[in-house]
């Protein structure tokens, strides 16, 4: 069940989260809920695997800006990390790094779920 005692223990700041929601904790969670679910997540897989490095740093630059305002710092901070290679351009492993940030979300939406 997604709560903010769930969120807090997959490494989340929910104090952080739900100071930017007004201390609105059901508005909280619905944002929570939205971000979770974003398509951005998709396109992104898509983007790295077709090599698409312009498309795919707008894709996780935006994801970036989605789940740190939501403060789901364990899911944020690799987003984070793969939108600074992106921005670069870094050669690199992108799959692993997506691995990761996948593995993340479907921790937490497994609460959603």
């Amino acid at each position: 069940m997604l709560t903010v005692e769930a969120l807090k223990e997959l490494g989340a700041n929910t104090d952080e989260g739900l100071k930017r929601c007004i201390n609105n904790e059901s508005f909280y969670l619905r944002m929570v809920d939205m971000g979770l679910k974003d398509k951005r997540f998709e396109t992104l897989k898509s983007e790295l695997e077709s090599g698409d490095l312009n498309a795919a740093f707008e894709s996780a630059h935006a994801l970036k800006g989605v789940l740190s305002n939501l403060a789901l710092t364990s899911l944020s901070d690799p987003v984070v990390e793969i939108t600074e290679l992106l921005r670069a351009k870094t050669e690199t492993d992108y799959a692993s790094r997506l691995e990761e940030i996948l593995a993340m979300r479907d921790k937490y939406l497994a609460l959603v779920e």
